[in-house]
């Protein structure tokens, strides 16, 4: 076999190494391109990434002595299957040198979640976790929910497992500590008290209500309960509601006695006994049928703040321990991790996972499987409720797997759709018209490849829906065969659901034909007499149509995808109606700043003054000079 020489590069600089091999596309091809990468590399800390024949990232792994982990892979009767037809795929390998392992551990996490390998194990879990932050750069600190970065000033809580959870919490802590939840703005032009004033959710700094220091001190309780110390805020109420009642202030003594009720609700709901375990993050793993579920608590303060299951992807083969390291490893790329993790195993490398985690938390970490006491009680709970999850997942799956097989039998499909792209349209009259697509898969909607479209071709005329739905679908398929014509992204819909009729099916019909794509699903589909859900047609190519039972589960599941497209487009359409609203003529005049266009309409009253305003009127104007009247007056009245 006659090999490509290598093209080796490497860059002092940033300490990169770049091989490149053949792309012969078998075993011994890959074999050969990762020999040829060991003949630069160093035997130090890194991380490598292997890449198939378009540079496309196949697998991220970490080394302690990089020269030792790649030779590895050229060991082939010692692979897995797995890693075979990975090693099969390889075409180049891209090394980064570290410090130190806990570097590259830390950097290796970072490359998964960027390049989400098909060889890696990946946390399927596209959201952010909200947080609770108590703003700190006003000298009236406001409480309020917050996801992303954390680049604010002032005390982060969290994470909690979902926003329900966070809102919850936000409630009870305004009627237990009464801090401002308003904006900065809406604070500082109030004159009288507002309804969270009212209805005893807010003791109304805005306006004087309440002193700094009295508002201060509830600041305090605020952070002294949010870090645990529930029992001594309890404790200060109490007292404060029996001096109140003892001073015959009953009106206090029920303010305080409501603030108490708020208190023993939080308690109350926490659904698992936390008692002093402090700040803990909980991980239980079970696996079934192929599939790893990890049920995770998030414990702060002595407090449950809400659990959730997860479900990595790539775990096929996969050592549960790796599989339970990797995961820690993208969660904790987004989380600040607690002080102690208890886990229901010990994951790979534990003690460098714990190293890695204390670089980037600043603090010790300490990762721990429990055997007894409080700590061991939790974890059972939580391996109860990895099982129970797993369960429900398995069994929707199967459900789920039962629509999608129905579905390509009444589409006539090759096989059950993995994405499905919905499109709908939305305006009103013709005006602020915009096309809307959601995607959806066996797992579920898939909203970060949501996307919509702003009907911007003159030739499209206002209302026409069809000329809209062509226009959407033009752009994007000619976007696809722009960057993806060999159809490797995954991108590629298996089947189009366009609501509407017969008219819509056969423009997108039309498009399709005209940019030669032939093999992609398309379904009208339509409500049936009257409008009424439940009596739908599914209008398919050739003037076929079809009809479910009213009581079909694949109903139900195209009537659900039909209504997500509906409200996405419906949403667009009121955030760009709104957007228009408060747009001005004046917008759009070159020079016309902010200040300007205040200036102008002080003067003339309104815009449409100032579009009838003669050039002498625009003259006179403050802040206006000769050329910038001249210019305003062109744009509103253009040569001949």
């Amino acid at each position: 076999m006659t090999k490509t020489p290598p093209t080796d590069r490497f860059n002092e600089e940033s300490n990169v190494y770049t091989v490149r091999g053949s792309d012969a596309p078998d075993l011994d091809a890959g074999v050969a391109a990762i020999r040829n990468v060991l003949n630069t590399l160093p035997v130090r800390p890194g991380v490598y990434r292997m890449q198939d024949a378009r540079g496309e990232v196949l697998y991220v792994g970490k080394a302690r002595a990089l020269r030792n982990r790649v030779t590895n892979y050229t060991q082939v009767a010692r692979l897995s299957k797995r890693l075979q037809r990975m090693v099969a795929q390889t075409r180049s390998m891209t090394v980064v040198t570290t410090g130190s392992e806990a570097e590259a551990l830390l950097l290796e996490a970072q490359l998964i979640k960027r390049y989400r390998p098909a060889y890696n194990v990946l946390l399927r879990d596209d959201k952010s976790f909200p947080f609770i932050l108590l703003r700190e750069d006003h000298a009236f600190p406001r409480i309020q929910k917050h996801r992303g970065a954390r680049r604010a000033k002032g005390q982060y809580y969290g994470p909690f497992a979902s926003a329900g959870s966070v809102t919850r919490t936000l409630n009870a802590l305004q009627k237990l500590f009464l801090l401002r939840s308003c904006t900065d703005s809406f604070f500082a032009n109030r004159d009288r008290p507002c309804l969270l004033y009212q209805i005893k959710r807010c003791s109304g700094p805005c306006v004087d209500r309440i002193s700094a220091d009295a508002y201060g001190e509830l600041v305090a309780d605020s952070k002294a309960f949010l870090a645990g110390k529930s029992t001594q805020v309890q404790k200060k109420l109490g007292e404060a509601m029996s001096a109140a009642a003892e001073a015959m202030d009953y009106e206090l003594a029920a303010i305080y006695r409501d603030r108490l009720r708020a208190l023993t609700f939080i308690q109350g709901n926490q659904a698992i006994n936390a008692e002093g375990v402090g700040d803990a993050d909980v991980f239980a793993m079970h696996a079934k049928a192929g599939t790893v579920g990890i049920q995770a608590f998030f414990i702060r303060g002595g407090q449950n703040w809400g659990h959730r299951a997860f479900f990595p992807a790539h775990t096929a083969d996969v050592p549960e321990e790796e599989v339970m390291e990797s995961f820690l490893m993208q969660f904790y790329e987004e989380v600040p991790p607690p002080g102690l993790i208890l886990v229901d195993r010990d994951p790979a490398e534990s003690e460098l996972l714990a190293e890695a985690l204390k670089e980037r938390a600043g603090r010790k970490v300490v990762i721990k499987v429990p055997q007894r006491g409080e700590q061991r009680k939790l974890m059972a709970q939580a391996q109860r409720n990895a099982v129970e999850a797993l369960d429900r997942r398995l069994a929707e799956s199967t459900t789920q797997g039962k629509i999608f097989q129905e579905m390509a039998d009444l589409f006539e499909l090759e096989g059950p759709p993995d994405r499905i792209e919905v499109y709908d349209n939305s305006h009103i009259m013709g005006t602020n018209a915009v096309g809307a697509m959601i995607v959806a898969g066996p797992e579920g909607f898939r909203k970060n490849a949501y996307r919509k479209f702003n009907i911007k071709n003159p030739d499209t005329k206002p209302g026409d829906d069809f000329a809209m739905m062509r226009e959407v679908l033009g752009r994007r398929f000619a976007r696809l065969e722009r960057e993806d014509p060999e159809r490797r992204s995954g991108d590629w819909p298996d089947l189009l659901l366009i609501d509407g009729g017969k008219g819509q099916l056969s423009s997108v019909c039309e498009v399709l034909e005209e940019m030669g794509v032939q093999d992609v699903a398309v379904v009208g589909i339509s409500k049936g007499p009257d409008r009424n859900a439940g009596r739908e047609h599914f209008h398919l190519p050739g003037g076929r149509e079809a009809m479910l039972p009213m009581n079909s589960p694949l109903l139900f599941h195209l009537q659900r995808l039909r209504d997500e497209a509906h409200r996405f487009a419906i949403g667009a359409h009121r955030t760009k109606r709104a957007a228009n609203l408060t747009k001005s003529p004046l917008d759009d005049i070159p020079g016309i700043g902010p200040a300007r266009k205040k200036a102008l309409l002080m003067h003339f009253g309104t815009a449409k003054a100032v579009r009838s305003a003669s050039l002498a009127d625009l003259e006179a104007a403050p802040g206006v000079s000769t050329a910038m009247a001249q210019s305003i007056h062109d744009f509103f009245h253009p040569a001949g």
